[in-house]
Parts: C-alpha cells; structure tokens; sequence
C-alpha cells in the first residue's frame, strides 16, 4: 500500500506539475498570438485608413481639375460637376462650391444664388449675420453652391466662411499651397452635427495665379475612421490637433464623441496616416484584454489537467505531444513570416534596381536633340535585353545565367554572326544585367553590310579565366573584322557610358577599345570574384530554401 500510494503520489506529482507547465506555455502562446493577431488587425486597418483618405484626396484633386469656373456669376455652379461627383463616391455628406469674390461681386452672387433657389440668398457671414459689401476691403469666400440639396442644405449657399476659424484656415492653406487641404475635424451642417473634415481643392482659372474658388467635400469622421464593426478586435480614435491629449472616438453606431485620453487607458498601439498634407494619428484600443483572457485560458488548461491525471495518467504524453506539436506550428508560422518578409525585401531590391536600369536606359535613349526612329530601336533593343535577362534568371530562380545564354538571337542582334567561345561559366545576376546590355550595345552598333573574310566570322565575342582562387581573373575581348574607324556607326552616349564605366564598375574591373588595323576591339577585365558573386547566390538560394521547425 505505502508503494501504491508513492506511485499514485509521484504520478499526482508529476500531473500537476505537467499541468502547471501546460497552462504557463498556453498562457504565453495564446498571449503572443492575440498580440500578433491584434498588430495584424491594426496594420490592415491603418492601410484601408490611408487608402480611402488618399482616395477622398485624389476625388477632391480630380473634381477641381474638371471644374471650369464661369467667366461672370451665375447658379448651379456644379451643373457640369454633378453627374462626376456622383459617379467617383457617394459617401459625402455634402459637396460644394465656394466663390472666392470681391467686394464689389456680392450683389451679383447674391442675385445667383436668389436665382438658383436657395431660400436665404443674402451673403452673410457664418454666424448668420448680413455682410455690409461697404464693409468690405477684401476678398471673401463665400459658399455658392453645393449637392445633394435637401431642407437642410439650402439654407446654406450665401455663407462666407471667413469667420469660421477652421474652415478660413483650411480654404488659406488651400490658396496658398496650391493644392488639396484637408481641414481639422469639426461639425458638419451644423453645431450638433456629425463630426467629420472638409477636403478644399483650388480651383485656379487657366493663366491665373490665385484661385477663383474651391470645391470642398465634407465626409463623416466615422465613416472615414471604418469604426462602425462590432466584430472588430479593437477601437480606433482620432488625436484631436486641438486638444492636448485629446480624441474623437466613434463608437458602433458611427457616434463620433471627444474625450480626453490622459483620464483613459493608454492605446494599445498607434498608427500615422498622411492627408491634406498633414500626418494624422490613429490610436488603437484592444476591447479584450488579452492577459486575463489567456490566464482564463490557462486556469481551464490546469484543471481539465488534473481532472485527467486523476483518471488516466497515460493521457499526459498526449498533452505532452499535443503541446509540443502546438509549439512547432508556432514556430514554423513564425519562421515562415520571417522567410517572406525576407523575400519581400529581396524582392523590393531587385525591382528597385531593374526600374532604376530601366529609367536610365530610357531617359538617356530618349535624350534632347536624338534621332526618334534610331532612338525607338535602341529602346525597345535595350529593354528587350533587360526582359531576356530577367527570364533567364527567373528560370535559373535568380541563381545565375550562363554566359553564353546571353549571346542568344532573342537578346540581341546579329547573333547569328557571332561566333561565342569561352568556359560556359554562371555569372551571377548584377552581372548578367550588365553583361546582357553591354552585348546587346556592341551588337546593335557593329556593322551589318559587311560580309565574312575567307572562313572566319565578321564578329568573335570570346572569354577565358585565368589565374587560381581566390584570385582568378575575368577576360572579355569582343572583335569585329573588315571595320574600321571610318566604316563604323560611333556608339551613342549612352552606349560610351555603358563600355566605358557602367559595365567595368558594376564588375569592379576595366575595359578599353580601340581599332586594330582591320578590326574594332573591345575588351573588358574583371576579377571573377564580382562575376561570379557567390554571396548573392548563397544568399538567395538561402530564401528560398524550405522552412523548417525549431527542434
């Protein structure tokens, strides 16, 4: 009996310890992966955030591009805009036009808005108040039309917004930045209306250098905010610029209040989005509370465990196993975000590099005073190399090309005139791109009417290493036969450019040419240690290799 109840003791024993360790390991991952679940959730927001902020700006920059503002005053300003604003969102709470008019025009626009319909056409300030035009020594802003019109919209046109300190402060910035401002948040409509902003574009007449007017549009904050989901795992609020630790926060019904934030919970994490010219800051806040919930998680885990081991001891290596298991998914998940976060900015490198090759090749191709034809040829020659050396590296899965797939008649010109001789060798990528455009610009510029002398071949492109590692040596000569300084088309700048410095510097060695007494000669010497670049290669052959779990 004294044994049986040691082994049952040990066996509880080790229960409860197994289950105290099966809740504290639950407690950290279920704790990691609601902060990872929570960071994921506010980054795709912040993106939808700034992606319909941006989209509001570019509405606003396009409506004032469309706009055409009329010679003399008249109603229905937005006549021509009408259908267009409808058509880009129908999201705005209201879109208007405001005048930007002299003294001696507020009869005239008082008599077009009295036209147009609106019940309260007299110019008056944002109070309501009547503006004396004797008064008057400067121009005004004044709101002269607007959509949709309801009984609460009509009372509107006629008011000046230069007493109104964030609209005047948003229309000056709009004026004098010659571009698309978004205002600070304040009430739309009216002094309890929903809060939201005002985007003002400019609209400047064709040879004139201060606006005659701005098209606004306003937008509920909430909207804008995307607050109105009651399924989300967090709330957003917007830092008030107002207010010293002040926020505007909606909640699920899209009522966006204030409230001080020192008094509050600080926000789990924060966000910038940019608009209007000025960063906004979002500040985000869990509605669950992620440490009691995984401690709640991991009391349940420490009872279900006791309640097993005091029934069947052997189901312990299945919790055991379960957990490990668990662990591993974690950390294969955890590794594989690392490897495509990795690859991503891999990536991101060697389109950036392409697109700067590319932009160079175009903008010196297409240089002032070029031929066009002659130009177009070069161009569509030299992007065509650039594609055919993409390929082939895509196909090697950016591990290198061989040399002599760069001489093939899809890559450059003349191929079949070429004889190619060398070590069949795998340069790396940087220097595949280099080589491909320097092929393809001795090609494109060697002689076409000449014929072959006797059995040998009008053009030999042949290379050799010598030398021992780590120091072996890299040698290129490219020669033309039956030419000569007299006979040969001269390279273009661009071209120079390239033999001459582009394509030594990107391999770290020299090249020459010059003219023999029958032939053209060009010759370039690298070490093989750029050519080659094992690094890259280790490197990516190291991305893509598969994810495997932590042992």
């Amino acid at each position: 009996m004294v044994r049986l109840g040691f082994i049952i003791g040990f066996i509880a024993l080790l229960g409860a310890l197994l289950s105290g360790l099966a809740a504290y390991r639950v407690h950290d991952q279920e704790l990691a992966l609601d902060r990872i679940a929570l960071a994921r959730a506010i980054d795709v927001h912040a993106s939808l955030v700034q992606d319909r902020l941006t989209e509001r700006e570019l509405l606003a920059r396009v409506a004032s591009g469309l706009f055409r503002a009329p010679s003399v005053l008249k109603p229905n300003m937005l006549e021509p805009l009408r259908s267009a604003i409808y058509a880009f969102k129908t999201d705005f709470v209201v879109a208007g036009w405001v005048a930007r008019l002299q003294p001696n025009e507020l009869a005239a626009a008082q008599a077009a808005i009295a036209a147009a319909g609106f019940p309260k056409p007299q110019i008056r300030d944002y109070s309501d108040k009547p503006i004396a035009p004797a008064s008057l020594t400067h121009p005004i802003d004044v709101l002269m039309d607007l959509e949709p019109r309801s009984d609460e919209t009509k009372t509107l046109p006629g008011r000046s917004y230069d007493q109104d300190p964030v609209r005047s402060a948003m229309l000056a910035r709009a004026r004098i930045e010659k571009r698309s401002v978004a205002s600070d948040p304040l009430p739309l409509l009216r002094g309890n209306g929903p809060i939201g902003i005002i985007v003002a574009a400019p609209v400047i007449p064709e040879g004139a250098t201060e606006p005659a007017g701005f098209v606004t549009f306003s937008y509920e904050l909430a909207s804008l905010m995307l607050t109105n989901d009651d399924m989300s795992l967090f709330s957003v609020a917007l830092k008030d610029p107002r207010k010293e630790g002040g926020e505007l926060i909606a909640n699920d019904q899209g009522v966006v209040s204030t409230r001080i934030g020192a008094d509050g919970p600080a926000p789990s994490a924060t966000r910038t989005v940019s608009f209007g010219g000025r960063d906004w800051q979002l500040s985000y806040y869990a509605k669950t509370n992620s440490a009691r919930r995984a401690e709640q998680t991991a009391i349940i885990v420490a009872a279900i465990g006791f309640a097993i081991t005091a029934m069947v001891c052997g189901l312990f290596g299945y919790v055991a196993y379960n957990n490990l298991r668990l662990s591993r998914e974690i950390q294969v998940r955890i590794g594989f975000e690392r490897r495509l976060t990795a690859v991503i900015d891999e990536l991101n490198h060697r389109v950036k590099n392409i697109l700067a090759v590319i932009q160079s090749i175009v903008t010196r191709t297409l240089r002032h005073g070029s031929d066009i034809d002659v130009a177009r040829e070069l161009l569509i020659g030299r992007i065509h190399a650039m594609s055919n050396v993409v390929s082939l590296l895509s196909e090697s899965q950016w591990q290198g090309v061989k040399l002599k797939g760069l001489f093939e008649a899809r890559a450059i010109p003349h191929a079949d005139r070429i004889a190619v001789t060398g070590p069949d060798i795998a340069v790396s990528a940087r220097a595949a791109q280099s080589l491909s455009l320097l092929f393809f610009e001795l090609a494109s510029h060697s002689d076409e009417g000449l014929s072959l002398v006797g059995k040998h071949p009008h053009i030999t492109a042949n290379w050799t290493v010598t030398g021992e590692e780590p120091e072996e040596v890299f040698h290129f000569r490219w020669e033309e036969f039956n030419t000569s300084e007299a006979t040969r088309r001269p390279d273009s700048d661009f071209g120079l450019i390239l033999l001459d410095r582009v394509a030594p510097e990107a391999l770290g060695g020299t090249a020459k040419r010059f003219f023999t007494d029958v032939s053209y000669v060009y010759e370039l010497t690298a070490p093989m240690e750029t050519v080659v670049d094992m690094t890259e290669r280790d490197r990516t052959d190291k991305i893509s290799a598969p994810v495997r779990p932590v042992r």
